[in-house]
């Protein structure tokens, strides 16, 4: 997942604020990713590491555009997909001469091409940008606010709340109350509370009712099993 810190994530954050635009000569190959897949490009993304095996992620506005990508299988990526857009790839960059070929030749006899990329063997990954502007969302609250949210619950049996990723994890006491809470409306309607919680902090607007979720766990669990420790936790 990309992080709130990742340069791409920044990049794409940018273009979905319309302060910046894809590269133009990505934006053919982002149009027919989106036509011919369904889906939402934000942005393309090109690197050569020192490998030299070329590799370009797409960055997708939502998780579920990314889905359709990937498959449970162990090459986890969808191979035909990979080499569909791998060879688009190649053909826009090439009809535009920003092929390293054709970059090369254009500038033997005109303005040599600033910008050109190698087209062969591209490896094409992707990423989605929800998740992060999610938990940039989360990320945004601080420990006050979440025990200024927590005591409005006038909850009991709570014993704390903790937001590491985007999903919260709310801590009961004892394994008996948190099997309790999993299976009783309460769980529904502290997802609604921490749904109302986090809209201020939620810039894009990717919380909705429906797919916001929570975690109920208690606190023999995190004693137990991961000797009260946050980083084990969350490993």
């Amino acid at each position: 997942m990309m992080m709130p810190n990742d340069k791409t994530y920044i990049q794409a954050r940018q273009i979905m604020l319309g302060k910046e635009n894809i590269k133009p000569e990505f934006a053919p190959l982002a149009q027919w990713i989106d036509q011919t897949y369904g889906v939402k490009t934000v942005d393309i993304f090109y690197e050569l590491p020192d490998s030299g095996k070329p590799r370009i992620q797409v960055c997708l506005e939502l998780e579920e555009d990314m889905e359709k990508f990937l498959t449970h299988s162990i090459s986890y990526f969808d191979t035909s997909k990979q080499e569909a857009i791998a060879q688009k790839f190649k053909a826009v960059i090439e009809q535009q001469g920003l092929s390293e070929k054709t970059g090369f030749f254009s500038g033997l006899w005109g303005k040599p091409k600033r910008n050109t990329y190698s087209t062969d063997h591209v490896f094409v990954t992707y990423n989605a940008f929800e998740p992060a502007a999610k938990y940039e969302a989360a990320s945004k609250i601080s420990r006050q606010q979440i025990e200024e949210f927590m005591a409005s619950l006038h909850h009991k049996d709570l014993w704390t709340i903790s937001i590491e990723f985007f999903v919260p994890v709310f801590f009961v006491f004892t394994y008996s109350q948190a099997e309790e809470y999993n299976r009783s409306e309460t769980k529904s309607i502290w997802e609604e509370e921490f749904f109302n919680f986090i809209q201020p902090f939620d810039e894009f607007g990717y919380f909705t009712k429906e797919n916001t979720r929570i975690i109920i766990d208690s606190k023999e669990n995190f004693d137990d099993n991961y000797s009260s420790n946050w980083y084990y936790y969350y490993k």
